[in-house]
């Protein structure tokens, strides 16, 4: 198993891509903690990992209140006595919108759960990366965080502001032989990227279909990304094959803008 003896924190573990990732990093032997708001979403996840033979604890935690973050890094040690992997997964949406309709109380939220939150979790595992000389932190940005995303400013912007966090934190652990990179998914199939279809299309005033045709256009493959195909990179990145790899933002986005 590639990453047996390891603990890995997944946040947003309970469903989509943040399932998917948590786990494949089971089935290679990591004992994982899924982070997020929704208990039943991550009972259930840490349920089908524990009848899968892994190990696993859901713990409901906020990742924009910092006290909440440091309390579920205590319940991982508590548990597993350290931390190896951070994997930043949590996100929401946001508002479908020009900026000049964008609510301040959308963007402060998106913020805050996007960047924000990854940033804290980073920062509350960050002892543990040091004091091991050891670890791997992946951040889920976006292809939104490449391209100028029209209606979706908010979200585009805390996921550009991801890449730069990577790339920063990639820098300051060097030292530490502490990987860190981002991951940029283009449009995941599942019911979040069905929901951002939809606002968009009525925001345009066009057909479902048509937005759906348009996305598909801009993709080489001209297929959407599927939660394995992200989870299967990250899997790469925090196992030995990912070693020598940081600082980077890494597409997997079906040939998007190509």
């Amino acid at each position: 198993m590639k990453l047996e003896q390891q603990v890995a924190i997944v946040t947003g573990g309970g469903r989509g891509i943040g399932k998917q990732i948590a786990v494949s990093l089971a089935v290679e032997g990591a004992k994982v903690a899924l982070a997020s708001p929704d208990e039943d979403e991550l009972v259930e996840t840490a349920a089908q990992i524990v009848d899968s033979g892994g190990q696993a604890i859901a713990i409901v935690t906020d990742i924009t209140e910092e006290s909440q973050v440091s309390a579920m890094v205590r319940q991982v040690h508590e548990r597993f006595g350290k931390v190896d992997i951070l994997v930043n997964n949590s996100g929401i949406a946001g508002p479908t919108a020009p900026v000049a309709d964008v609510e301040r109380s959308d963007w402060d939220q998106v913020m805050a759960v996007n960047l924000t939150g990854a940033m804290l979790c980073a920062k509350a595992v960050i002892p543990d990366l040091i004091a091991n000389r050891f670890g791997k932190i992946v951040n889920i940005s976006s292809i939104a965080g490449r391209i100028g995303y029209a209606l979706r400013s908010p979200y585009a912007v805390s996921k550009w502001g991801l890449i730069g966090l990577s790339m920063a934190l990639a820098k300051e652990l060097a030292e530490y032989n502490v990987q860190v990179n981002a991951i940029c998914p283009g449009p995941v199939e599942g019911p979040r990227m069905d929901r951002v279809l939809e606002d968009r299309a009525r925001e345009l005033d066009q057909t479902l279909e048509e937005v759906k045709e348009d996305y598909l256009n801009q993709m080489a493959l001209h297929r959407l990304t599927r939660p394995e195909d992200v989870a299967d990179l990250v899997l790469h990145l925090v196992s030995k094959s990912g070693d020598n790899i940081t600082g980077q933002a890494i597409d997997v986005s079906a040939g998007w803008g190509l």
